[in-house]
């Protein structure tokens, strides 16, 4: 199967006034953006060191620590399970396996309880033996010809946890890399199985081959034994597009080759490439996503389209023969219309039926689709829990009609059933509950934002809770790339805030896709306001309701998440007890040009551009600090090894803060990249600091 994927306020409150727009040139902590400079990393390790001083020296710091490090090393927890071939392979952290195992065993041996491994890489032995701090990135395994076993994949290693990765050949009979074998040197990019002795390669090639965004502007096809300079170039891009790539679909009978050009996020051309290496741009919108699957083209609309006679509305799913589109005919099938309150989240094939995850005010609903002679025929999926969050996905859509099926909840531990179309699923292993749930309740309210748009949340609290606004209440969003919050299990939340106490509430608002793609093309670029006008309404909301009041109130939010919370902490501070704000964007004059930050500009728009820049100001929170305002206490959270959101964001922030006088604290994990941490011992670090600086702002008024 191949998918196409392009890749995380209210009326009547007082806003405070913009800052303005300094010059650039006039930025006295430009210095700070250089990641790995001596000047630079001693005021890291400064501002550290005052943060884990005030915070660890909490007597409820290190219990928690220690707690919630044992859940994320717990052996309790489900393996996340993939089909290759006949065994589920699974990537695996605990205590004694820190960066962890990647290993493998047979469906049979993974229904028992304690199933036996077979352990075909150990990355803490790697480290050890390479003197290195490799951070697993995945593998992609090469299909074996008919009657063979699968013998050779492709595995993807990090040093500290950056998008930057290494990709190396693999041999999992001998469980060793393959000595000459292929091998992609550190860069942002990929290799990708064509044949045995054949890979896609997009990454660094010297200097012109990426694009301004730090990703692969060509793609070539490399042939085994041939440097990697002989490699011969399939596509090349611009300099303004997002990312190159392509892949080889490896589906038996319907073998296809695949080139994706991503001009940026959600706007991408595919062609098709022939035997003889043309390429066949295939003539769909570039906003839609199009997935191969066999004899199937999949277009799911982001835009409302005319085609073929007939009008489609945006958050449609349309289907087609490949061939017969290839040929010019254009008479799509609907096989799903969004409404006011439903949106399509995702879709997965099994050999012969189509599996749709369908939201309903942030609610799952499943349902399967089967193409007959005459149209799909559509039917709820059986067995599926209605309760919580359900996903699903085909086993091996190649070859059989099984599924897995992952059911959550914010108070409901994890369920992992395998199912076959036609009986009911299996639930093959339950997370024990890792927080005491007794007493607590999850239910969904609706806020109603500055231009009348209806705005769910989810709120997690005690059954009986005093609705006397003095309950530490903790809220949570996110607001970007058609991103969708749904409910789901966190021991962290749980053991870190929910029972020490903590109400949390998450937010869904406007930015995200709960409701589709209209949902997030509601809060791009000049609209980017209505996403904060919404967290704002969800917070006034949890006010009004007095579950809550503003010095019990505390935000988090991480990478989009930071630049919500950062201006919900320039513009409506007075709402505010307390920020986390976790590997964020802040400076939104600069953001283009620091790692990848180019590649958002379809979401917050061009600040080199005058007019562009006019809209962009409004909400960028290093600009609009005021000296003299009035701010709740922050947290900064970054990663120095995080190449996606430069560092450079959080540091200055937190020195402009300090210039100005501002109560606000500091801490950067030299390892992690985006994800913040980079095994489960800095992760618990996180996380414990976090929940220790939340409980001692907002709940010392207790």
């Amino acid at each position: 199967m191949l998918r196409i994927l392009a890749a995380g306020l209210l009326a009547g409150l007082s806003t405070q006034a913009f800052a303005g727009e300094p010059a650039v040139s006039t930025d006295p902590y430009l210095w700070l953006e250089d990641v790995g400079g001596d000047r630079a990393l001693e005021w890291v390790k400064a501002r550290n060191a005052v943060t884990l001083e005030k915070l660890q020296a909490d007597p409820g710091y290190e219990p928690l620590r220690r707690d919630l490090k044992a859940i994320l090393d717990s052996e309790d927890k489900i393996p996340d399970v993939q089909q290759i071939g006949g065994h589920w392979y699974n990537f695996w952290k605990d205590a004694a396996h820190p960066r962890g195992l990647w290993r493998r065993t047979t469906p049979a041996e993974y229904r028992k309880a304690q199933p036996a491994w077979e352990v075909l890489l150990d990355l803490d032995a790697l480290n050890q033996a390479e003197n290195e701090n490799w951070v697993w990135h995945g593998a992609e395994c090469l299909r074996p010809r008919p009657g063979q076993p699968w013998e050779r994949c492709l595995v993807a290693l990090s040093r500290g946890g950056s998008d930057a990765d290494v990709t190396r050949e693999f041999d999992l009979g001998t469980k060793s890399f393959v000595k000459d074998g292929f091998f992609r040197p550190e860069a942002k990019g990929a290799l990708s199985w064509i044949d045995q002795d054949r890979v896609y390669v997009y990454s660094d090639f010297g200097p012109g081959s990426l694009t301004e965004s730090g990703y692969p502007r060509m793609v070539k096809e490399w042939r085994r034994g041939t440097p990697l300079a002989e490699a011969r170039t399939v596509y090349e891009g611009q300099e303004d597009d997002l990312y190159i790539a392509a892949r080889h679909d490896d589906a038996p009978g319907y073998e296809r080759d695949f080139v994706i050009r991503s001009l940026a996020f959600y706007n991408e051309e595919l062609y098709l490439r022939g035997a003889d290496g043309a390429l066949t741009r295939l003539d769909l919108p570039n906003s839609a996503d199009k997935s191969v699957e066999r004899e199937w083209l999949l277009v799911q609309l982001r835009e409302p389209w005319n085609t073929g006679g007939k009008d489609y509305a945006a958050g449609s799913l349309l289907a087609i023969r490949f061939d017969g589109f290839m040929a010019g005919r254009r008479d799509f099938q609907l096989l799903f219309r969004p409404d006011a309150r439903s949106s399509l989240q995702g879709i997965s094939w099994t050999r012969q039926h189509l599996l749709l995850n369908v939201l309903q005010d942030v609610k799952s609903r499943l349902f399967m689709l089967t193409p007959q002679a005459r149209g799909w025929k559509r039917a709820p999926l059986p067995g599926a829990p209605t309760i919580g969050t359900v996903t699903v996905g085909g086993v091996d859509p190649d070859e059989s009609d099984d599924y897995f099926m992952l059911a959550t909840g914010y108070l409901t531990p994890s369920t992992l059933y395998h199912g076959k179309v036609g009986k009911k699923p299996e639930a093959l292993k339950s997370a024990p509950a890792f927080f005491d749930a007794k007493g607590l309740q999850v239910r969904q309210y609706f806020a109603t934002s500055r231009d009348g748009t209806r705005v769910p949340y989810f709120l997690v609290s005690r059954q009986k809770l005093a609705l006397d606004g003095g309950n530490a209440t903790l809220l949570y969003g996110y607001g970007g790339f058609e991103v969708s919050l749904t409910p789901g299990y966190s021991p962290g939340v749980g053991r870190g805030w929910l029972t020490q106490g903590g109400v949390y509430a998450v937010a869904n608002i406007r930015g995200g896709g709960e409701y589709g793609p209209g949902w997030h093309q509601a809060a791009l670029k000049q609209n980017r306001l209505r996403a904060y006008e919404d967290f704002a309404a969800v917070a006034q909301d949890l006010v009004d309701r007095k579950i809550t009041s503003p010095k019990h109130l505390g935000i988090q939010g991480g990478s989009n998440g930071g630049l919500l919370v950062g201006n919900m902490l320039t513009q409506y501070p007075q709402l505010l007890g307390a920020v986390v704000c976790q590997v964020p964007l802040l400076d939104m004059q600069r953001y283009h040009k620091l790692l990848a930050g180019a590649s958002w500009m379809a979401e917050y728009g061009d600040p080199d551009d005058p007019a562009q820049w006019e809209y962009i100001k409004t909400f960028s929170p290093y600009q609009n600090l005021d000296k003299d305002a009035d701010y709740p206490p922050v947290l900064f959270m970054t990663s120095t090894r995080d190449d996606r959101v430069h560092p450079g964001h959080a540091r200055k922030m937190m020195a402009r803060m300090l210039e100005q006088g501002h109560a606000a604290l500091y801490y950067e994990n030299i390892e992690g990249g985006h994800g913040g941490a980079a095994d489960n011992g800095q992760l618990a670090t996180m996380q414990a600091l976090a929940y220790t600086f939340l409980r001692q702002t907002l709940m010392r008024h207790e």
